[in-house]
């Protein structure tokens, strides 16, 4: 498994760094100069020369990237050209909220993508097929902006179950940071539960037909056993690549739905930076996504090697 697993980690590393060139060159060719917001309305040349000598922009380009790169490695992104922060100051603020609304999302697409998608192959050309993939299509064309602004005057204008907006952190109440991320985690859930549940009928419809479910069921097994063992199983390894993915998306921010339930998330920190011209943050926020994303990935090939018994034997 070691072997494995340092194959991908050294397929990672050259991935990793043609990323930071790229996210640092696009940088570069954005129009503007943030200095001049941070130079005030005078812009005095002085102030301006000082700050480019602060930021170290008047080195050339590949020096700027190593210098930035260097500091990367290190743990320093930079600091932020508006509040002053350091990078990872503000991402370590806003990453937990990330992730708690990305795994209650990714809990909601699973409770509902897999069962469904798993019923929709073993009842397929029923009307339980047919109703399924309705529904999944219909998650996959609802806007998730829309969902949110419906569920908002239904659930907490109309009906007042659900705070319509805001964030509390896990620390100061469990229940009720439970309750602010409920509807913006259904938001995002069902758009990936469709996805999961084409995935996972797909995935099973393919595995059903083998011979060596054929053989279970001529073994007299239970159609549970048989689907549940002998077809989910080996199923399993492009829904794990799909979770993966997904769960790296969310990570990366969901900017709509953070916009409208007020979600102090990484969605809505990079579009702040965007609109601000604060570079440091997003390219921090762009190369720490990134890096997610392939750890994701990785996370999926070990997951391959635990589920598939042939890979360990290779």
């Amino acid at each position: 498994m070691l072997r494995f697993l340092m194959r991908r980690v050294l397929i990672a590393l050259p991935t990793i760094i043609l990323i930071s060139i790229f996210v640092f060159a696009l940088q570069k060719l954005l129009p503007g100069d943030p200095l001049l917001v941070l130079a005030g309305e005078e812009r005095d040349p002085e102030v301006l020369e000082f700050l480019r000598e602060k930021y170290r922009l008047n080195d050339p380009i590949p020096v700027q990237y190593l210098a930035w790169i260097g500091n990367a490695l290190q743990g320093d992104l930079g600091t932020s050209l508006r509040t002053n922060q350091p990078v990872t100051e503000l991402m370590a603020q806003k990453l937990p909220v990330t992730i708690q609304l990305a795994t209650m999302s990714m809990i909601f697409a699973l409770v509902i993508g897999i069962p469904t998608g798993i019923l929709s192959a073993v009842k397929k050309g029923t009307v339980t097929d047919y109703v399924a993939n309705v529904v999944a299509l219909s998650g996959l064309s609802i806007p998730n902006f829309w969902l949110g602004i419906m569920l908002i005057l239904l659930v907490s204008v109309k009906w007042q179950l659900l705070p319509a907006s805001g964030y509390v952190p896990l620390s100061e109440d469990f229940w009720q940071s439970i309750r602010t991320m409920l509807m913006p985690s259904f938001v995002l859930g069902t758009a990936l539960a469709a996805t999961l549940m084409r995935h996972t009928r797909s995935a099973m419809l393919g595995v059903l037909s083998a011979d060596y479910v054929r053989t279970a069921r001529a073994k007299g097994l239970s159609e549970r056993v048989v689907i549940l063992k002998h077809s989910f199983r080996n199923a399993l390894t492009p829904i794990v690549t799909l979770t993966a993915l997904l769960f790296g998306e969310l990570i990366a921010g969901a900017v709509l739905t953070e916009q409208i339930f007020t979600i102090p998330g990484f969605g809505k920190l990079v579009v702040d930076a965007v609109f601000n011209r604060d570079y440091a943050v997003v390219q921090g926020i762009v190369l720490v996504t990134a890096v997610g994303f392939i750890f994701m990935n990785l996370l999926a090939d070990m997951m391959y090697f635990v589920l598939n018994p042939r890979l360990r034997e290779q």
